[in-house]
């Protein structure tokens, strides 16, 4: 038998409103479907797996903390993430750290090719990563969200707080911030692609 997606959505309804009650066994499930995404995105502004540990954990107690005050009409995924998106940027305010493992972490994703193909790949990246990390953290926010994590322009509004033609708006700017930054300060991403 399939799960449709608002079976699947009543389910988490019904889980959010027994851990809302207390119940932990209704908790873990709804932490299993939601800890890699959080941990992406804690991954992704924080740049250190440790640091994206112990917010992802400490997203997750907060949302158990104030899981009575959230309409479990709403789905979980966006509002876990604002959680860890503010406590992420709190974190990376704080501690004045910044996005030192993400090359590691992409190096690690590459795809077993031939050593050349793999080597072109991770030097695409890494300067991907560098021209990304040139803009400022709202700019790399919203790219992350939608690009990185593939979130809609609706979930992407849920997360920042802010509304979808907002949403559109920066994503707009910070593309085409991101596309002079590439062409000025690292052409060799537009080698052999259409500009």
């Amino acid at each position: 038998m399939k799960i449709t997606s608002a079976e699947a959505y009543l389910d988490e309804a019904t889980l959010i409103r027994r851990a809302a009650h207390g119940e932990a066994a209704a908790w873990e499930p709804l932490m299993q479907a939601h800890q890699q995404a959080v941990f992406r995105l804690c991954y992704l502004l924080l740049g250190d797996p440790d640091d994206a540990e112990d917010v992802a954990q400490e997203t997750f107690l907060r949302a158990w903390n104030h899981l009575k005050r959230f309409d479990s009409t709403r789905p979980l995924r966006p509002w876990l993430l604002s959680i860890a998106s503010n406590l992420a940027s709190n974190r990376r305010r704080s501690a004045g750290r910044y996005f030192s493992a993400l090359q590691r972490a992409f190096q690690n994703e590459i795809p077993q090719t031939n050593l050349e193909e793999k080597n072109l790949q991770s030097n695409d990246a890494n300067e991907l990563w560098k021209a990304v990390q040139s803009l400022n953290f709202q700019d790399q926010q919203i790219i992350y969200l939608r690009f990185f994590l593939d979130l809609s322009v609706n979930e992407t509004a849920q997360v920042l707080e802010i509304a979808e033609g907002t949403v559109k708006s920066r994503l707009n700017r910070a593309i085409e911030k991101l596309r002079k930054i590439i062409q000025q300060d690292f052409p060799i991403l537009f080698e052999g692609h259409e500009v």
